[in-house]
Formats: structure tokens, sequence, C-alpha cells
């Protein structure tokens, strides 16, 4: 492996094969962002989104999450070629890019997220090289292609019809599914249990991508969740995201705390208030 894989966590979890768990992040702060990685995933994804960060957090946090250790994953607003720039000259280890409609989409994007001959992105940021091992900027140019994950969201009905094809691209690395936004757009939205159809449709994706020697991701929001896809092959899984988490977490404390659920019997805090 050249120096910058060996920097990126995920390239090296996805490559050893098996589940690579991930954190997603709504919330801006560079703290936040640590807090996150912290826990120990292979990647935390910076979602620009759906989540309250702009391009000045997205720069910060990428830092923050490369600089534990973390591959620092970006969800760019949209497919347009200066997002993908922004994203990957900030430092990410990857980009998830959402909403994509064709096979023609699919090769847009290939070609914003690689360096020339094998696409247009341009060249000049030195900020990329603080989020792996600090090389040369000319070592950085040379092995970016190879290393930097192209991650396409597979969730809208097109999509979903033409998905070998663009599991085939060159350039694509993995498909990650967004099952809400899947849901809706094949008229099987999630309303509490998930449609056969939907269920259908994700196991669908998961055996093109595979059948292309591609990665295959799940949004999900649990633990739980994440096990189940992970026992099911599929190769990258986020098993929490920030907003929620937080919320469930205060509420699960409040409930113990008022009598309402019982205790988790945790003693990692006791001494902390010097009792």
């Amino acid at each position: 492996m050249n120096t910058l894989q060996e920097g990126s966590k995920i390239y090296k979890a996805l490559k050893k094969g098996g589940p690579s768990f991930g954190g997603w992040q709504m919330l801006p702060g560079t703290n936040h962002a640590r807090a996150i990685a912290r826990s120990g995933v292979d990647w935390v994804c910076v979602d620009t989104e759906h989540g309250n960060i702009d391009d000045s957090a997205m720069h910060e946090a990428v830092v923050a999450i490369a600089k534990e250790g973390v591959s620092p994953l970006v969800r760019i607003t949209a497919n347009e070629s200066w997002m993908v720039k922004r994203a990957l000259d900030c430092g990410a280890h990857g980009i998830v890019v959402p909403l994509i409609y064709t096979v023609e989409d699919a090769k847009r994007l290939v070609a914003s997220a690689k360096f020339p001959p094998q696409g247009q992105r341009g060249f000049g940021s030195p900020l990329p090289l603080q989020c792996f091992n600090d090389e040369p900027l000319t070592y950085y140019l040379q092995n970016a292609n190879s290393t930097l994950l192209t991650i396409v969201q597979i969730e809208t009905k097109s999509a979903l019809e033409h998905v070998r094809e663009i599991a085939a691209l060159p350039g694509v690395d993995c498909l990650l599914i967004g099952p809400f936004d899947l849901g809706n757009n094949i008229g099987r939205p999630i309303l509490g249990e998930m449609h056969q159809e939907l269920k259908d449709a994700i196991e669908k994706i998961k055996d093109a991508a595979h059948a292309e020697g591609k990665k295959v991701g799940m949004y999900t929001n649990s633990g739980e969740q994440a096990r189940e896809y992970a026992e099911r092959g599929f190769d990258m899984i986020s098993i929490l995201t920030d907003q929620m988490g937080i919320t469930a977490a205060f509420a699960q404390s409040l409930a113990v705390a008022s009598g309402k659920a019982p205790g988790s019997g945790d003693k990692s805090m006791k001494g902390y208030d010097g009792k």
C-alpha cells in the first residue's frame, strides 16, 4: 500500500474485508467530531446534506477526525463538481454523494473526484496532506486516485433500475443505500415495518455491488440494526447518528432518573462527583 492508503482507516478496513462500522455527524464542532471518532469507529461521515454543517465546519471536522486516526468522509449536498472538490480538498478520505439518478450522473461524479487522466479534478490544495501523513503534495497527486473512496448513494428508482451498470463503473468504490429515500422513491416509504419490495431492492443493490467487485454500505441508526446488516454481508454500515443518539441517551437517562425505566447498572461514572 502507498502511505495514503496506510493512513486511511476505512481503506484498510474495506481492503481487509468484513464489516466496517462508522458514525454519522450532523452537528458541527471539532470536539464533537473528536468525541465520535474516539468511539473506535473506522470512519465518521460529516453530513453537509442534511446536517447543520457549513463549509467551514466541514473543514474543521474533517481534520479533527483524521487526527484521531479515523477516516473522515463527507456527504456533499448534491452531485456538483465544486462540492466534490471542496470535500476532497479539505482532506476527506472519501465522498458520499446523494441522489444519483443515472449512469451518466455516476460517470460525471467519478470525473469530478479523480485527477487526470482518470478525471478532471483540479490540483493545488495543500490541506489534504494533514489528514494523512503529511506527504509531499506531489505524492498526494500521484496516489489520491487509488486511495480516496467514491461512494454513490442508491436511493432513487432510476438508479435502482441501473444499479448493476453504476456498480460496474471504474472509479465507483461503494454503493451506499439510503433506505428512507429509496423507500419513498419506489413508493414503499418506511412507516414502521419495511415493505418486502424495499427489502428486495436493498438485496438487489447488495448483489449488484458484490457482483462487480464493489462494496455496499447501509445507513442504520442503532447497533442492533448495524449488526443485522453486517451478518447479511454488508461492508460499510453506520451505527449511530449524533443528533438522534444524543437525544436518545438523555431520554434514557431521564427515564432512569425519574424511575420510569430500570437502570443499566453502569458504574463507569462512580467517583466522578467525588462520592
